[in-house]
């Protein structure tokens, strides 16, 4: 599948934004590996393959097992995964999902239970982000690096 056009040549400045959104996420104070398995799972809902190949290459560099990125999809039925950390992927499908979701009070509960009240705005905006950027990838057709 070829590109249909180069984002970051053809709109520079928005693109400027979008990396200074990364940035802030990357420096917000939440765990490393916990961002990528957000961006990963967030990733695999989307079906986007360039994110998905840049975030699990990413962790496993970060040190990240990866039997953890193998059962990501299947994350509730692992045990591989801390209570913080089901909560951050529980609330990275509800909003990745939102309109079939609406954010649900369950998933809400979950996250407030693991997460203080700047980390919810930290992580809602890492997911918020990562699924930004899963449509520019998908919209603009970027390949995976192994492609």
């Amino acid at each position: 599948m070829q590109p249909r056009l180069d984002y970051f040549a053809a709109a520079p400045g928005v693109m400027q934004a979008m990396l200074a959104l990364e940035k802030t996420v990357a420096t917000s104070g939440l765990e490393k590996s916990l961002i990528e398995l957000v961006k990963t799972r967030a990733s695999q809902i989307n079906g986007c393959a360039f994110c998905i190949d840049m975030h699990t290459r990413d962790a496993i560099k970060d040190g990240e097992a990866t039997a953890r990125l193998f059962l990501l999809d299947a994350w509730r039925e692992a045990p591989l995964y801390s209570p913080r950390e089901q909560a951050a992927l529980a609330w990275t499908e509800a909003l990745t999902r939102v309109a079939d979701t609406h954010a649900p009070d369950e998933d809400w509960a979950r996250v407030k239970a693991h997460f203080s009240e700047e980390e919810i705005v930290k992580l809602t905006l890492l997911i918020a982000t990562i699924n930004g950027w899963n449509r520019l990838a998908i919209g603009f057709r970027s390949a995976p690096s192994g492609a």
